[in-house]
């Protein structure tokens, strides 16, 4: 069973991922191919996130305990660099960096992240004696959606589970990667159409699938 910072020691490296995406409400079915690394972040790379944060350690609506968070091996966190090409010749090429800051760092969030309702897909169980950590992590690009963005993340040692649900402007998406091997991971995304304010998500975009080995 990998803890909190083994999970993120094991990601890092060279990985292949071969994805099948289901577009439900357009009927539609795509493949993708991706080569992409992953390296633990430094603490020099940890501040310059860290460092968005105004003097009274506010990011994203998100009061952090900066002296704690600053001692990096509380936060973890991986650089991400990656190349896609769909089954029909589409490519992407993207780097982002990301760090995961658990509740016990967080001081203060403000209403923007109490009133989100989580869809089915991102509830667990937080239970004491489920050990689930949760939090949120930070990153210096969004996927769908250019710029800087905050999402809430659980981490479960149980399963070696991490699962991060960003809200976009108009969508939210559920993104999860378990360990089932040293070298293998299961890959799965929901993305929801976002519902007005205090909605909870219900209606299905994409449901997407794939299989990750590390080289």
């Amino acid at each position: 069973m990998l803890n909190f910072q083994d999970f993120f020691t094991n990601c890092a490296g060279f990985w292949k991922t071969e994805r099948i995406y289901h577009f439900l409400l357009k009927g539609d079915i795509e493949r993708s191919y991706t080569e992409f690394r992953a390296d633990s972040l430094d603490a020099a790379q940890k501040q310059q996130i860290l460092k968005t944060a105004s003097p009274s350690g506010e990011l994203a609506g998100i009061r952090l305990d900066l002296d704690q968070a600053a001692l990096g091996h509380n936060c973890p966190g991986f650089a991400i660099s990656f190349d896609t090409e769909s089954e029909r010749g589409e490519k992407v090429s993207m780097s982002l960096k990301a760090l995961f800051v658990p509740d016990a760092l967080v001081l203060h969030a403000d209403e923007r992240y109490q009133g989100l309702a989580l869809p089915a897909a991102a509830q667990v169980s937080t239970a004491p004696e489920s050990e689930v950590i949760q939090g949120f992590y930070l990153r210096d690009e969004g996927y769908s959606e250019a710029g800087a963005i905050a999402g809430r993340f659980t981490y479960q040692p149980i399963r070696q589970t991490l699962e991060m649900t960003t809200f976009y402007s108009r969508s939210v998406a559920v993104d999860q990667m378990r360990f089932i091997a040293p070298d293998v991971r299961m890959r799965t995304i929901v993305t929801y159409q976002r519902p007005p304010a205090g909605e909870t998500p219900t209606v299905i975009d994409l449901i997407g699938f794939g299989v990750e080995r590390k080289s």
